[in-house]
């Protein structure tokens, strides 16, 4: 399938957040992209341009083409709660984000190939589709031959990764338990996800 795979710096600058996580070209130069980057004016965004802009970004920070996503906001309508919130839950619940919280690599691109590369096992089961959403009590491992991988080892030495409430990690064994859905207000992402919501319920 398709996936976005050009300059992530400049997509970062766009929205002036670093969305892949550490970026020293983005600390360098945050701001807008293009030659004229610094002396550029800030127009005036529309309603629609700031609803589209957010929307945009969500699916770049979790690496979503747009079908995905939307088919991801249809499933988040249909479960009780607030739609934007849902969403955002679900997004988090995927399995190539859950292997990305968990240290196991450093971006969501990189855990996304560990995942479609059979490195991550679910159940005790060998699984190669990052989309996989993880329901309570799933368990989620490396795989036996591949816990001397240089990219995990090298993830996991790396500064130490903020543990999560919703996962429960075994260093030893190197696995970990998805306890729960996470609460909205447990994820660090800075997300206005109700203009997404508005930006959908326009369509």
């Amino acid at each position: 399938m398709a996936r976005y795979t050009g300059p992530k710096t400049k997509i970062a600058r766009r929205f002036g957040e670093p969305i892949f996580g550490l970026d020293k070209s983005f600390e360098r130069k945050n701001y807008y992209p293009g030659q004229h980057g610094l002396m550029r004016k800030r127009k005036k965004v529309s309603e629609y341009g700031k609803q589209l802009q957010e929307k945009q970004k969500v699916r770049y920070t979790y690496g979503l083409l747009e079908r995905q996503f939307r088919n991801l906001y249809e499933k988040a309508s249909h479960l009780k709660g607030r739609k934007g919130e849902n969403l955002i839950m679900l997004l988090e619940s995927r399995l190539d984000n859950t292997v990305y919280r968990l240290g196991l690599a450093p971006t969501r691109a990189a855990a996304r190939q560990l995942v479609s590369h059979r490195h991550i096992m679910v159940n005790g089961h060998v699984c190669n589709i990052p989309s996989l959403l993880l329901t309570p009590g799933s368990m989620v491992s490396v795989r036996e031959r591949s816990k001397s991988l240089e990219v995990i080892k090298d993830s996991l030495g790396s500064t130490q990764k903020s543990r999560y409430s919703w996962l429960e990690w075994d260093s030893v064994e190197m696995s970990a338990k998805f306890l729960n859905r996470p609460d909205r207000t447990e994820i660090p992402e800075t997300i206005n996800e109700q203009l997404i919501v508005e930006l959908y319920s326009k369509s």
